[in-house]
């Protein structure tokens, strides 16, 4: 666009996180959601994890463990925002508003 790239403006790339970030985020999109009618997201399936913590070798379990359950958190608390966001959108239309 003609403009220099500013450096500090831009996203994050997957070379500037460490190989265990990487493998976490993998990790996360490979398990099962465990998602319910009414409720919603409630959190990641961790029954294959043991299988996919060998295929990856990891070595730092407790450091994968904490940024699995970062990305968790992160992904329930969209989903219960989302299911609010309807709720209210819901009620209102009920309401007449």
């Amino acid at each position: 666009m003609g403009q220099e790239v500013d450096e500090d403006r831009c996203p994050p790339d997957t070379d500037d996180f460490p190989l265990i970030a990487i493998e976490a985020i993998d990790i996360f999109n490979l398990l099962g959601d465990r998602v319910y009618p009414e409720i919603g997201y409630v959190g990641k399936d961790y029954t294959n994890l043991k299988v996919l913590i060998d295929l990856y070798k990891i070595d730092n379990i407790e450091l994968l463990m904490l940024l699995l359950a970062k990305l968790d958190s992160h992904v329930i608390k969209s989903s219960q925002d989302k299911l609010k966001r309807e709720y209210d959108r819901m009620k209102n239309k009920s309401r007449g508003r």
